[in-house]
């Protein structure tokens, strides 16, 4: 059990640490967003683009990143007991409350896949299924099955109306990487609390 728990915490926490130290550049991607947006708006006619597109450098910045700040145990935490707390005892509590957050990120992910299948044009109750439908049509080279299976793609009702669906599906990556690095730290908490080392 522990080699599998072992293979699994390895291989999310090498990806999700690909990903967030990629994530983490993006900060310097929504500075020039905001400067561009600035410039245009002092010397040039104001860009319809700026606003919503430092919007979505944010949420990737700050969805791709999660599972990073997670492994870095940057997240905020209520040091008021905690602190004090021996290794163990801090590893026991927290194999019990990462399941609140196993439980909000898993209603968050269906949550996000619903609104991706939305903006994929899908309007019915079951967004998986779409997706698999969708996944298969794909696979199978049936790209005219594949525009049968989507509908209007949803765009911004701004000006500048960018589709929707880049930054949904975006956003449900981040929150399934999430996830999975919430399963791998507790895997690290019971290998702790039994004194093995992942």
């Amino acid at each position: 059990m522990f080699n599998f728990m072992r293979a699994y915490v390895r291989i999310i926490t090498a990806i999700n640490y690909r990903v967030g130290r990629f994530a983490m550049y993006l900060i310097f991607v929504l500075m020039g967003i905001l400067l561009w947006s600035s410039i245009s708006k002092t010397f040039f006619d104001p860009s319809l683009w700026t606003l919503e597109m430092a919007q979505f450098t944010m949420v990737a910045y700050y969805l791709l990143g999660g599972p990073y700040s997670m492994q870095l145990g940057g997240h905020v935490r209520m040091d008021l007991l905690y602190g004090s707390w021996s290794d163990h005892t801090k590893a026991v509590v927290d194999s019990i409350t990462i399941f609140t957050l196993i439980f909000y990120l898993g209603v968050l992910l269906y949550g996000g896949i619903s609104s991706a299948a939305y903006s994929l044009g899908y309007f019915g109750s079951h967004p998986i299924v779409f997706f698999k439908d969708l996944f298969v049509a794909f696979v199978t080279g049936g790209f005219p099955a594949a525009d049968d299976i989507m509908g209007h793609l949803e765009r911004s009702p701004t000006a500048w109306r960018p589709y929707l669906w880049p930054i949904k599906i975006l956003a449900v990556s981040g929150i399934f990487m999430m996830l999975l690095q919430a399963i791998a730290v507790f895997f690290q908490d019971i290998a702790k609390i039994r004194g093995v080392e992942l």
